[in-house]
C-alpha cells in the first residue's frame, strides 16, 4: 500500500510525532533524551524552523513546530539518523531507532495551536508517569511557565494569544493547562515498563526458538560443551538485538547469570 502524502500547512505549522522503531524504547537514560533536546535545537536553527512546544515519552516524541522554508522532512531526517547515530554507538547497536516516517497533523489556527501545546505538555500526565505536567523534566512546559528563557523555544506565539502582560499570560497559560481537552490528536499509547518488558522477552523468545530449530537443538543441548561457541553466539545476538538484561537471558537459556555476565565480558574484550 502506498504511503499518503503529507498534507502541507498554510501556517507552516505542525504537531509532529515521532515513534520508535517496532515500538521500542528510544531513551534509555536522561542522557539520551538530553541529547535528543540538544539535537532538536540543533537541527530546528540550521533549518530555520521554530520550536513551539515539545514533550519526549519512553518510545516517542511529540513536536510542534513551525517551518519557514518548507523544511520539515529534512528536519525530521536529519534528527533521525543523528539521533540513531549516537544511540547504535552508544548501545552497540544496528539498524533502525525511529519508524521509517513521522506522523504530523496540520495546526491551523490559534484555538488549535493552543490545544496542541496543552495535549503535548499533559501526555506524562495522561500516561501516568507525573500528576502534573510541571512535574516533568523533559517537555517544554516549564520553559512556558518561568521568564527566564535557557532555549530558543518560542514561547511568545502562545503566550501572547493570553495576554501581552508575560506575568498575567504565564498565569491563563497554566489555568489553561489544567483544563480537559476534547479535541482529538495523533497520538502512541505509552506502554509500562513491565508491558515492554514482557513483549520484549516474547519477541526474544519467538527469535531463540527459530535459532534452535534451523541447528536442530534445544536449550538443554545449549550446556553442553561441543555446542557452548554456538551459546554464547546466541546470549550475544539476545543482548545486542532485544537489549535483555543478564538475567534475563540466563532466565531463558537456563544458564547462570554469572556466566552471561563472563560471556559478555569476554565479547568486549574481544575474545568472542
Amino acid at each position: 500500500m502506498p504511503r499518503q502524502a503529507r498534507i502541507f500547512s498554510d501556517t507552516g505549522v505542525y504537531h509532529i510525532m515521532m515513534r520508535g522503531n517496532d515500538k521500542r524504547r528510544i531513551f534509555l537514560d536522561d542522557d539520551d533524551r538530553r541529547r535528543f533536546i540538544f539535537t532538536l535545537f540543533e537541527k530546528a536553527s540550521e533549518e530555520n524552523t521554530d520550536i513551539y512546544a515539545y514533550c519526549l515519552m519512553n518510545n516517542h516524541v511529540h513536536l510542534l513546530l513551525h517551518e519557514k522554508e518548507c523544511n520539515i522532512a529534512r528536519l525530521m531526517k536529519r534528527i533521525n539518523v543523528s539521533i540513531a547515530y549516537h544511540f547504535n554507538k552508544k548501545y552497540k547497536r544496528v539498524g533502525h531507532l525511529f519508524q521509517d516516517r513521522f506522523v504530523s497533523e496540520i495546526v491551523d489556527n490559534n484555538d488549535y495551536l493552543l490545544a496542541a501545546v496543552r495535549y503535548i505538555h499533559n501526555n506524562p500526565v495522561k500516561a501516568g508517569i507525573v500528576s502534573s505536567p510541571e512535574k516533568y523534566l523533559w517537555s517544554s512546559y516549564n520553559d512556558y511557565i518561568s521568564t527566564k528563557k535557557c532555549n530558543s523555544l518560542i514561547t511568545d506565539k502562545v503566550l501572547n494569544v493570553f495576554s501581552e502582560n508575560i506575568t498575567i499570560a504565564i498565569e491563563q497559560f497554566i489555568d489553561f493547562s489544567s483544563l480537559d481537552c476534547d479535541i482529538k490528536f495523533i497520538d502512541f499509547i505509552e506502554k509500562s515498563n513491565e508491558d515492554l518488558r514482557i513483549e520484549q522477552e516474547k519477541k526474544a523468545m519467538e527469535a531463540l526458538d527459530n535459532i534452535l530449530s534451523l541447528k536442530r537443538l534445544c536449550i538443554k543441548d545449549l550446556s553442553i560443551k561441543e555446542n557452548h561457541n554456538i551459546r554464547n553466539k546466541i546470549i550475544i545476538y539476545l543482548k545486542e538485538e532485544f537489549d535483555l538484561s543478564s538475567r534475563q537471558i540466563a532466565a531463558m537459556i537456563n544458564i547462570s547469570k554469572g556466566t552471561v555476565l563472563k560471556i559478555f565480558n569476554e565479547m568486549k574484550m574481544g575474545n568472542i
